[in-house]
């Protein structure tokens, strides 16, 4: 139990699931003209609506170069709006417009299915495990 080769094993399968996942949504993506740095803040925004960009720098752990860059390609395409904070202006708020909703739907759609599948066969005991396991891994301090 938890000898070094099934670890390797697990860390190879975590890396494996994340490219399927991520690579099922790639044709929507090209379609598009961005790539899963795009998708990673469509993404966020969609789950925290009204984000800030230090939270969403937080959230991702990168660069306000990259995020500033992916951003502005997220602009280009009308995607994103930005909102003033009404007690702090210093502060902007992200949202998906409905082009930006739209094209959530879409990338979520097609990563629902692999997803949706694998839960849908696995006991609800399984999943709530795997959910918690996840957590785990996520806020594991090292």
């Amino acid at each position: 139990y938890l000898k070094d080769d099934q670890l390797k094993e697990f860390i190879e399968k975590i890396s494996m699931s994340y490219r399927e996942t991520f690579s099922d949504a790639k044709s929507v993506l090209d379609k598009h003209s961005i790539g899963i740095a795009h998708h990673k803040v469509i993404n966020l925004i969609s789950l925290y609506e009204g984000i800030t960009i230090s939270e969403l720098l937080k959230k991702l752990k990168i660069t306000k170069q990259s995020l500033n860059r992916v951003l502005k390609d997220l602009i280009k395409i009308e995607i994103i709006n930005f909102q003033k904070d009404k007690k702090d202006t210093r502060l902007k708020h992200v949202y998906l417009n409905n082009k930006g909703i739209k094209l959530f739907d879409e990338i979520f759609y097609v990563q629902k299915k692999r997803i949706y599948r694998a839960l849908a066969n696995s006991s609800s005991k399984e999943v709530i495990n795997f959910n918690n396991i996840l957590n785990r891994i996520i806020n594991e301090k090292i």
